[in-house]
């Protein structure tokens, strides 16, 4: 029995994770931004 799918399912899993783990610090950072620039606008 091969083991390659279960290697292929393994780097997929972590590629998904990886690329929804930078969309959503893209995410936190964009919003952490707008926040910081509104706060530094209404002084």
């Amino acid at each position: 029995m091969s083991h390659w799918p279960f290697i292929a399912g393994a780097y997929a899993v972590t590629l998904v994770a990886t690329v929804g783990l930078v969309v959503a610090s893209y995410a936190a950072m964009r919003r952490a931004e707008r926040e910081a620039g509104t706060r530094r606008d209404s002084r």
